[in-house]
């Protein structure tokens, strides 16, 4: 056996909860390790390529860089820290052999924090800890230290993961100590402490080569490029080899080129060996968890074990009056083809075909998982419409079972009350309270995923934004119980054409409109809801009738009300069963699943006498 010649490299995954600064402490080490030219100006949150990622302050992708430290090179692998792609981190992980946890120093481990934490431990990799924020006025260092060794009692899978080091740091101000009294110069005791406690990777030249795909690009002008850390061997320029899939199919290749990260680019080399992490391009139909392997002597490495998607909704091709104005993709074979390639990288994600060839059922992780496509798909010029999310159910001897959720809320006390009296209606159950001195509840749930469908929006509205919440799935468990609906009705346009303030004056005497004068409407478009059950259709395009009578208040103008707009996640958690969104590049439209006021009261008669 030949010893891996990459003594000089670590593989380290940082893992963290959301705002805990994980993307502020990456930048720190690529600006401090020398990636960048001293003039180039590159900004912050360098690793957040994807527009999304910078628009909502989030990790979506997990992503590779490297820093070179003294002879060193570190490869950090950055990965998410939401449990709505929490499948990024299983497939990423199996390339680290250290994990970097970041932890704010005010709030301490978080519940996802567990979650993400837990997969790295799985993997066997060499922890080590980052309190981060230790400039805030209200740190709390020590405890959240204590809080950590708790955590790591509880996840450990081995006694030897009980021994980390734990450094604080200021990423913000772009320092790193051992003692959260002294403040650091710079981010030197960090890139000692990786050096020191991370193994450099394990492998045998001498065996014949494998490497597990945990990653997928496209190029246009290489094709398709396959990212993952070489296990075994050597890969070499023009060699052949053999491509192993979940299945077992064996596929001959050709690697064409060989990368390795630097800094923020991928380089060119003709060879790479074992512990190294490589993009390769030269092999087609590869899929995250296929083993790239000898032509000799095949041998699959163990594929990456993703756990089951917990929320569908259906997206189908867009039946609207208004369908192929704004959007250039707009088939069933399009939309067919944009959802098979997502499932090529997005390994959390399932795609089901349905009994109509327009529609299929997309399945993942959570509502901002399937929102977060639907807003890419809008942004690459699709156009298609969707449906309320429901939670994945099974069968389970004869008993429909459903997933649960472990719900954490922190929270000013004066919006308990609210929040509580909504949860319970949503068969949420009250496991953990604590207050702390400032007047701030620490809140633990348990509570079926659809009773958090739409309580996101509900969740800001309450608190104004003065609180966090995080939910990561627990368990299936039998169904039971019904979601107590909170009642009212929508608006429907009963006519199409171009909205006008007569017409939104008269709908606002019944409820609140979602749409403003000037906006095109089409029959069956929902333009407002109100408090009452059941739907109200109204002719919001009616106009006022003239006349050569005059009034002495004929002149003074009616004001409209403010509008409501909703966001992408507010209009899923909106409509009913029987409604739709259509999603358009420019355009979010509410509308009816049956456009038809007249096959609409069809169906509700049809309903009612299967009822009798």
């Amino acid at each position: 056996m030949t010893e891996c010649k990459n003594e000089n490299i670590r593989n380290l995954a940082i893992i963290a909860h959301v705002d805990h600064g994980k993307t502020t402490l990456v930048d720190a080490l690529l600006k401090q390790g020398k990636v960048f030219r001293s003039h180039q100006q590159v900004g912050a949150l360098i690793m957040d390529t994807n527009p999304l990622e910078r628009e909502r302050g989030i990790t979506i992708l997990a992503k590779n860089a490297s820093v070179s430290y003294g002879d060193v090179r570190i490869n950090i692998i950055d990965t998410p820290g939401h449990a709505d792609f929490s499948g990024e981190v299983e497939r990423v992980m199996n390339m680290a052999d250290g994990c970097l946890l970041l932890v704010d120093a005010v709030d301490g481990p978080m519940p996802q924090t567990t979650y993400v934490l837990r997969q790295a431990l799985q993997q066997n990799v060499t922890p080590m800890v980052v309190i981060n924020k230790i400039d805030r006025p209200e740190a709390r260092a020590a405890e959240v230290v204590t809080m950590i060794q708790d955590l790591f009692l509880e996840l450990a899978t081995d006694v030897e993961q009980l021994d980390f080091p734990v450094l604080y740091a200021s990423a913000r101000d772009g320092y790193a100590t051992a003692d959260p009294g002294t403040p650091g110069r710079d981010m030197q005791p960090l890139f000692d402490a990786i050096v020191e406690s991370v193994p450099p990777p394990g492998g045998d030249l001498d065996a014949p080569l494998q490497m597990l795909v945990a990653a997928l690009d496209y190029d246009n002008y290489l094709g398709q490029v396959s990212i993952g850390r070489i296990s075994n061997g050597t890969l070499s320029l023009r060699d052949d080899v053999a491509l192993l899939g979940r299945d077992g199919e064996i596929s001959s290749h050709n690697i064409e080129r060989i990368f390795v990260f630097r800094g923020m680019e991928r380089v060119e080399v003709s060879e790479a060996y074992a512990g190294d992490i490589v993009a390769v391009a030269g092999l087609e139909g590869v899929s995250i968890g296929d083993t790239i392997t000898s032509t000799e002597s095949p041998e699959a490495l163990p594929t990456i074990d993703i756990n089951e998607p917990t929320v569908s909704m259906t997206f189908g091709v867009s039946t609207s009056p208004f369908m192929g104005r704004d959007g250039i993709h707009c088939t069933s074979r399009n939309l067919h083809e944009r959802l098979m390639r997502e499932l090529r990288t997005n390994i959390s994600l399932r795609v089901e075909t349905t009994s109509s060839p327009d529609v299929f059922v997309v399945a993942g992780r959570g509502e901002l998982h399937l929102s977060i496509l639907v807003e890419t798909m809008r942004r690459e010029q699709f156009e298609f419409q969707v449906s309320r999310p429901i939670p994945v159910t099974k069968m389970i001897d004869g008993k429909e079972y459903e997933p649960y959720e472990i719900l954490n809320i922190t929270t000013h006390e004066q919006y308990v009350g609210a929040l509580t009296e909504y949860l319970s209606t949503h068969l949420a159950q009250l496991r953990d309270m604590r207050y702390d001195d400032n007047g701030y509840v620490d809140l633990e749930y348990k509570i079926p995923t659809r009773g958090l469908i739409g309580f996101n929006a509900f969740f800001l509205q309450t608190t104004r934004g003065d609180g966090v919440k995080s939910s990561f799935f627990t368990s299936y468990e039998p169904m039971e119980g019904e979601i107590k609906s909170q009642g009212g009705g929508v608006l429907v346009a009963s006519e199409a054409g171009t909205a006008v303030t007569y017409g939104l004056l008269n709908a606002q005497g019944r409820g609140e409109t979602f749409i403003d004068p000037g906006t095109m409407v089409y029959e069956g478009m929902i333009v407002g809801s109100h408090r009452r059950d059941g739907d109200i259709e109204i002719n919001v395009c009616k106009q006022k009738k003239l006349t050569n009578v005059r009034s002495s208040t004929a002149d003074i103008a009616k004001r409209l009300n403010a509008t409501m707009h909703m966001s992408l996640e507010e209009a899923l958690a909106f409509i009913a069963d029987d409604e739709l969104l259509e999603v358009t590049p420019l355009n979010l439209r509410l509308r009816k699943a049956e456009l038809s006021a007249h096959a609409r009261k069809r169906h509700r008669r049809d309903e009612a006498r299967a009822r009798v």
